[in-house]
C-alpha cells in the first residue's frame, strides 16, 4: 500500500519520495517508531521528540552493544532526536513553533494526554490549520475501552485473532511477531498519514487521525469475518482451510526434527506434489472430509518423516508445489534470496560500529534507497533544530534554565 501511494504521488522526486515532508515523532517503543521508520526510510524528515528523563524506553530494552539497544537501532535509523520537556511552558512553546514546519505529528500516548499537555489537535490547529496529527493507540480516542491499557497480546486476543491460532490440542498460541503493533497499528498509521498528506495537497486542510491497533486487528479478520457475518458459523481452531484442516496446507515434521511448510492449496500444486512423491492416488483426495481427511494428513506426516529437512528442500527445489523449509533466523539472514533482495543491510554507526539490520521491503524503479543514516543519540539534534527554527543563543540558554531541553 505504501508503494502505491509513493508511485502515485511522490514517484517523480529524485531523492526520497517523501523528501520535503517533516514529522515530529512523540512515540516510543515499537508501534509508533516502526511507523515513522517506514516513512523515514522513504525520505521523510523525522524528528524524535524525547523527554529529558530517559528518552525512548527502547534505547535500554534488549541487547546493548555500546550505548543503545539493537531494538532501538533497528527502529530509528534515518531519524533525528531532540530533548524536549513538554510539561513546562517553554517546552510547549518550542513544540508549537516546531509544528509550523514539522507539520506532521505522530503520538502514541493514552487518549487525552495531548490535550492535558495543552498541545491537543484543536490547539495545534489554531497555530497551523494544515497540521496533521496521527494518534496511534490501543483502542482509539473514543469508546468504552478508550482508557484501557494493553499490549499486542491483548489486542489480538480481544480482536479474535488469538482465538484462531494453534490447534485443538494446543489451544491459542502467541504469534512470534507483534501483529497488532506492526501490521494492525504501525502500518495502518503510515497509510493513514500518507492519505492525509494527499488530502492536504488537494484541499489545504490538515486533520486528526485516530488509528487504533484493536481496530486494525479487526480489519485483519476481513475474510473470516465476512464468512461469519454471512453464515453465523464460528471458525474452529485448526479446522479452517488455511490453518491445518487439509493435508495440502499444513506443517510437517521431518526425520531430523525440523519442519517443512506445504502450501499446495490450488489443485495444480497438489497434483505436482503428489506426482513428485509418487502418490498419484491421493490427487482426487485433496479436500476429502471425514475420517479419510485425518488419515490423509497422517499419511503425509509419515511421508515427511522419511527424509531430513535438507533432503526435502533439495527434493522440492525444482518441483512447483509450494513446499518450503521452515527456517531459523540464522538461516533466513544467510539465505541467497534474502541477500539478493537486500533485506539485510549493513552500515557504519559512529558509536556502535558496524550495524546489520533488516532492510526496507519496498523496491522501486523510481527512487533508490541510499545508505541509511544511523539512529540518533539521545537529544543529538536539539541545538541544531532550535537554531533551524530561528532561536538565538540567548533564547536557548533560557530554555536550558527552564529545563525545557
Amino acid at each position: 500500500m505504501l508503494l502505491i501511494f509513493c508511485y502515485l504521488f511522490y514517484g517523480c522526486l529524485s531523492v526520497g519520495p517523501l523528501t520535503g515532508f517533516k514529522m515530529l515523532d512523540l512515540s516510543r517503543l515499537l508501534p509508533g517508531p516502526y511507523c515513522s521508520l517506514l516513512l523515514a526510510d522513504l525520505g521523510m524528515d523525522v524528528l524524535k521528540v524525547e523527554d529529558p528523563d530517559q528518552g525512548d524506553y527502547m534505547r535500554r530494552m534488549g541487547p546493548t552493544r555500546k550505548n543503545d539497544s539493537a531494538y532501538f537501532l533497528a527502529l530509528n535509523r534515518n531519524k533525528k532526536s531532540m530533548i524536549l520537556n513538554l510539561k513546562v511552558e517553554e517546552g510547549k512553546e518550542i513544540f508549537c513553533n516546531l509544528t509550523e514546519t514539522y507539520d506532521i505529528i505522530l503520538e502514541g500516548f493514552r487518549p487525552g494526554v495531548m490535550d492535558r499537555l495543552g498541545i491537543g489537535y484543536q490547539e495545534l490547529k489554531k497555530r497551523n490549520p494544515e497540521v496533521i496529527l496521527c494518534s496511534l493507540s490501543g483502542y482509539g480516542q473514543d469508546g468504552p475501552y478508550r482508557d484501557r491499557s494493553g499490549h499486542d497480546i491483548n489486542y489480538i486476543g480481544l480482536g479474535g485473532i488469538l482465538e484462531l491460532t494453534g490447534t485443538k490440542e494446543t489451544g491459542p498460541l502467541i504469534p512470534g511477531v507483534q501483529i497488532a503493533d506492526i501490521g494492525a497499528g504501525a502500518m495502518m498509521a503510515a497509510l493513514a498519514i500518507l492519505a492525509a498528506v494527499v488530502h492536504r495537497q488537494k484541499t489545504g486542510e490538515g486533520q486528526h487521525l485516530d488509528v487504533a491497533m484493536h481496530d486494525g486487528v479487526i480489519s485483519w479478520l476481513s475474510i473470516h469475518g465476512a464468512k461469519y457475518l454471512m453464515d453465523q458459523r464460528l471458525p474452529l481452531r485448526g479446522e479452517m482451510h488455511l490453518s491445518g484442516r487439509y493435508a495440502c496446507y499444513h506443517v510437517y515434521a521431518t526425520k531430523d526434527g525440523r519442519y517443512m511448510s506445504l502450501g499446495a492449496l490450488e489443485p495444480k500444486f497438489w497434483k505436482n506434489f503428489c506426482d513428485a512423491v509418487g502418490k498419484k492416488d491421493l490427487i482426487p483426495k485433496q479436500f476429502i472430509e471425514g475420517e479419510e481427511r485425518t488419515q490423509l494428513i497422517q499419511e503425509i506426516k509419515e511421508l515427511f518423516q522419511t527424509k531430513t529437512q535438507a533432503e526435502w528442500t533439495d527434493f522440492f527445489r525444482e518441483v512447483d508445489a509450494c513446499c518450503e523449509p521452515i527456517l531459523t533466523l540464522e538461516e533466513v539472514f544467510k539465505h541467497p534470496h534474502v541477500l539478493h533482495r537486500k533485506m539485510v543491510i549493513e552500515y557504519e554507526h559512529p558509536v556502535e560500529g558496524k550495524v546489520r539490520q533488516v532492510g526496507n521491503p519496498i523496491k522501486s524503479s523510481g527512487f533508490p534507497f541510499p545508505t541509511p543514516s544511523p539512529s540518533p543519540q539521545w537529544g543529538e539534534h536539539t541545538l541544531e533544530v532550535l537554531k533551524e527554527i530561528g532561536y538565538s543563543e540567548k533564547e536557548i540558554e533560557r530554555f536550558k534554565e527552564a529545563k525545557a531541553i
